[in-house]
């Protein structure tokens, strides 16, 4: 049955693969490389969240994520004007597919019967190792170690909203909906006012 937490898979998916699509024209890569840079970005978290949960990887089951990525190529091409050119549109992208993989993660953890801090680090790994595996690929310092910007904190503060919603026993779509709103709201105000962790300094010489 198709439910809000598919919509959250189905369009984490498409946002996660056009902001490793996005990346990887910037790059120059031809458009095979793109979609598997678009790919990784996609299901590389959920891929490393079913291994250590035990579980084949999600999209070894169906072909649906890699037609929903094939998809986002397409978009992509057809877009390029305005999804290429803005610089923005990655940041949107990739923050609407943190939010969405997080709660998704969250919620896949919990099925499989562990508990909630176990989900919320899942739901982090979901939400974070895709885009680390795609920075790694296009040689780009990844976004989880940039001070500036709080990537897998968000993730943490999303399973942490996540886990409070089912305190007060709110129904599973609006738990879900609000865990990935924010997620989305704390990265923008991450951005927006520059708020950042204190960097860990070594020892000067």
């Amino acid at each position: 049955m198709f439910n809000f937490i598919t919509f959250c898979d189905y369009a984490g998916t498409f946002a996660f693969a056009i902001s490793g699509i996005r990346l990887a024209s910037a790059k120059q890569f031809d458009w095979f490389g793109a979609y598997v840079v678009g790919i990784v970005t996609a299901v590389g978290g959920g891929s490393v969240r079913d291994i250590l949960l035990n579980a084949t990887p999600f999209w070894m089951e169906q072909p649906s994520y890699l037609i929903v990525s094939g998809l986002a190529l397409l978009f992509v091409i057809a877009f390029r004007k305005y999804v290429i050119r803005l610089n923005y549109t990655f940041f949107i992208f990739d923050t609407i597919g943190l939010g969405l993989f997080v709660v998704v993660g969250v919620v896949k953890t919990l099925d499989y019967g562990f508990p909630m801090w176990v989900a919320i680090v899942m739901g982090t790994i979901t939400g974070s190792f895709g885009g680390m595996m795609r920075d790694i690929l296009i040689n780009e310092e990844p976004l989880i170690f940039r001070k500036e910007n709080l990537y897998a904190i968000a993730c943490v503060f999303g399973g942490v909203v996540y886990y409070l919603c089912t305190l007060l026993f709110l129904p599973p779509a609006l738990s879900q909906f609000i865990s990935a709103a924010s997620v989305f709201i704390l990265r923008i105000l991450a951005v927006k006012y520059r708020i950042s962790v204190p960097v860990l300094k070594g020892e000067e010489n």
